[in-house]
């Protein structure tokens, strides 16, 4: 049967949800779906389980914090092991696969289909509810981010983004051959699975443990970055707003991470910046993830088993200003095999030991750069300075004025690419705005028009299903 469909057994949702004595009520052999999900703490463990798919080194845990920096601009390879070589270059069919994500998709499709039939409290069916809707419309949001253009920035009319599917897989009789959705299509469903989030979900303080799991406030900032990416401007800097107010930001920055903080709350967890962060546990790891897979052991050299394979590029670290804070992310050091001068990274330093550390998937940071660029949009350059000022009075600079135009907008985008830079920003950054990827060095720029700026559908899934159709320019 087809592999992009992944049935969920009990063995599996047993072993993913191995964090959790819930299911460990009666012999695991004997457990069936009407019994693993009698209860509200069957669908909890199912959705520690979904959040797991974001912690995963082909999501959150690697790829989409190294692939998007260095398939652009932001980074340089300075080890070859294989990994991420062709990217670097953005050789043909060298991009980003989460196809990966339906099997989390179905964990929350499950949730959403089934959490209000059973026992158990109302507000914890609804909360249970409404991260899956979270975690569904993060799952989709990434896979049109990879697979397809924004609406209305389409290249030659093609409008084709991913499958959609909202209803549960159980076993063999539920699976079937869809057709990819339009780019329209997923961003409607994206945004009003975040709508519903918002109405379900409790409010927690950024930087808090609260802020491990997904809330009212994160669910409006994921929705502010989902209006961006849709030039919907207007909603952008509402919703953008809105979150700010959740989070107890102000318009002058304060609740914003200081100078003297801003390179330490990287090894602080949670970041005092995170509005929704990843909690990685030792439990979480087997005894090599962290030293073959970690953000820690491919982007610094703090431990001796490192893999260190990338580097900042020297454009990045050009674009940098005196007294910017975040070229203190940075520090100058050495690589055996690596010519010139390299760069570890210092926001992924495995302070919890042996490379491990937390992933905070967003920062309060974005937020003031999501209205800045939406305040740029809708011909309100004085609240775009705003924001941007805001944010620099906390990075150690001093305040932009009389900006105005591309002028302004590439102030925007550069504070983006220098604020988020190894966070997996910039490929989709420079993508959504429909500019030509630059690249490092000597490689070659990446034209809009380019086919590879969408990544090629898995082939055994074009095998498996007629239904599907590969992205323009593979073959």
């Amino acid at each position: 049967m087809k592999n992009y469909i992944k049935i969920l057994t009990l063995g599996a949702l047993v072993s993913l949800a191995s964090c959790s004595d819930l299911l460990d009520t009666e012999p695991r052999q004997s457990l069936t779906p009407e019994t693993a999900f009698a209860d509200v703490d069957g669908y909890e463990s199912l959705l520690a389980a979904a959040y797991g798919g974001v912690r995963g080194f082909g999501s959150y845990g690697q790829t989409l914090m190294i692939a998007p920096e260095i398939m652009a601009d932001n980074l340089r390879i300075i080890a070859n092991t294989g990994r991420y070589i062709g990217q670097e270059v953005n050789a043909d069919r060298a991009h980003i696969n989460l196809w990966g994500n339906y099997g989390s998709i179905n964990q929350t499709n499950i949730i959403i289909a089934g959490v209000d039939e059973v026992e158990g409290d109302a507000t914890r069916k609804n909360r249970i509810k409404g991260e899956a809707y979270f975690l569904r419309a993060l799952y989709y949001f990434d896979l049109a981010k990879v697979y397809g253009y924004e609406p209305g920035k389409e290249v030659n009319g093609w409008n084709q983004s991913v499958i959609i599917r909202t209803t549960p897989t159980l076993g063999f009789s539920d699976a079937d051959f869809k057709a990819r959705s339009t780019n329209r299509e997923v961003y409607d469903l994206i945004q009003s699975d975040l709508t519903t989030a918002i109405s379900l979900l409790p409010s927690a303080a950024k930087g808090t443990a609260g802020i491990y799991r997904a809330t009212k406030g994160a669910a409006e900032a994921m929705l502010a970055r989902v209006y961006l990416y849709d030039s919907k401007f207007a909603q952008a800097a509402a919703m953008a707003t809105q979150a700010m107010t959740t989070f107890g930001l102000a318009n002058d920055g304060a609740g914003l991470a200081t100078p003297a903080n801003y390179v330490s709350s990287f090894s602080t967890y949670p970041n005092p910046e995170s509005l929704f962060e990843v909690e990685i546990r030792s439990v979480d790891w087997s005894t090599v993830d962290g030293v073959n897979n970690s953000m820690c052991t491919l982007t610094a050299n703090v431990f001796n088993s490192a893999q260190f394979i990338v580097t900042a590029s020297n454009e990045l670290l050009a674009a940098y200003e005196t007294g910017d804070i975040r070229r203190a992310t940075w520090t100058e050091t050495t690589r055996s095999g690596a010519s010139g001068t390299v760069y570890r990274s210092n926001k992924w330093l495995g302070t919890k030991g042996d490379f491990l550390e937390n992933l905070p998937i967003m920062r309060a940071a974005e937020l003031y750069l999501i209205r800045a660029e939406a305040r740029f949009r809708t011909n309100d350059a004085a609240g775009a300075i705003s924001d941007l000022n805001a944010l620099r009075s906390k990075r150690g600079l001093t305040a932009v004025a009389g900006l105005t135009g591309d002028a302004l907008f590439n102030q925007i985008l550069k504070e983006r690419r220098l604020e988020f830079a190894l966070e997996g920003h910039r490929w989709f950054d420079l993508k959504r705005n429909g500019l030509t990827i630059t690249k490092h060095g000597t490689n070659v720029a990446v034209p809009y028009s380019d086919y590879r700026l969408l990544a090629p559908l898995p082939v055994d899934q074009i095998q498996l299903n007629e239904l599907l159709v590969d992205n323009p320019g593979y073959k």
